[in-house]
């Protein structure tokens, strides 16, 4: 465990020495490089900030709505019949589109359930194995304007059910 710290300790300056005494060594401007990075950066930003403004502002509307609570209520079956807690069907839906309001209902399962029960250990899991597909979708994709996807939410949507299906099984054992 100490070594674990020391590594993490020591990692980021050795890194920023690596990019300065390579920027050195190759006689390349890094600090113009580095302006030059954060520009295109913040044109990024400025791109793609519509994006998560509605994003952020969908997922405080379902909540407050009492929507993802009905939501939940009407998948409990379906759940049930795939072995996922019925607390866990919001965490799922809204993990799909923002990690800050996932973890929010995390939180408040965890005050709910404890972090050792079944429902706390494999909510704790599904945050682990799985993304937000929508958010990822919508700000990568639409940071560089693509707008076929093709497969990929399709592949996403496959990742997360097996990502939740890990979380349920790895919390099961």
């Amino acid at each position: 465990m100490s070594f674990l710290t020391f590594l993490s300790n020591i990692l980021v300056p050795l890194i920023l020495f690596y990019i300065i005494g390579f920027g050195i060594l190759s006689r390349r401007p890094v600090f113009d490089d580095f302006l030059k990075g954060a520009a295109d950066g913040m044109r990024t930003v400025a791109g793609i900030l519509p994006t998560l403004v509605g994003l952020m502002t969908a997922v405080g509307v379902l909540r407050a709505s009492g929507f993802l609570d009905f939501l939940g209520e009407a998948l409990t079956a379906p759940a049930a019949f795939l072995h996922i807690p019925p607390p866990l069907v919001p965490l799922l839906i809204v993990r799909l589109i923002s990690n800050s309001a996932a973890t929010g209902l995390l939180l408040d399962l965890f005050r709910e359930f404890g972090t050792d029960s079944f429902t706390g250990i494999s909510a704790s899991i599904l945050m682990s194995c799985t993304e937000t597909v929508f958010y990822c979708l919508s700000v990568y994709f639409g940071s560089i304007n693509v707008t076929r996807t093709r497969y990929t939410l399709a592949g996403a949507m496959t990742a997360t059910a097996a990502g939740a299906a890990a979380a349920i099984f790895l919390a099961s054992l």
